[in-house]
């Protein structure tokens, strides 16, 4: 089966998640129903950028590749091919992680 390719549009970002810590910083191991979903990720693909009022394209912030940091409710879940990805608006991402 070929592997479908995912292109956000607009101002869309698509994002995928890091894996959550298995074990607190004490040492205490985690179960899987207490782990939180993370608010990190690595974007994998952009749109082409918010459609300004002159037709222009203003240029996202982020690029593929960047580590970023987002709200907690951002985005939309979606799984594609066994992965889990998020579809969130650029204005969802609250920063890049260098």
């Amino acid at each position: 089966m070929a592997k479908l390719k995912i292109r956000p549009l607009g101002e869309k970002v698509l994002v995928k998640r890091v894996e959550a810590e298995d074990k607190t910083t004490g040492g205490i191991v985690l179960p899987d129903t207490a782990k939180e979903k993370p608010k990190r990720g690595v974007v994998q693909a952009v749109g082409d950028g918010k459609l300004l009022d002159s037709g222009k394209r203003s240029a996202l912030q982020v690029s593929k590749g960047n580590h970023v940091l987002f709200s907690s409710y951002a985005g939309t879940e979606i799984k594609v091919d066994g992965e889990e990805f998020l579809i969130m608006d650029e204005n969802d991402i609250l920063a890049i992680v260098d």
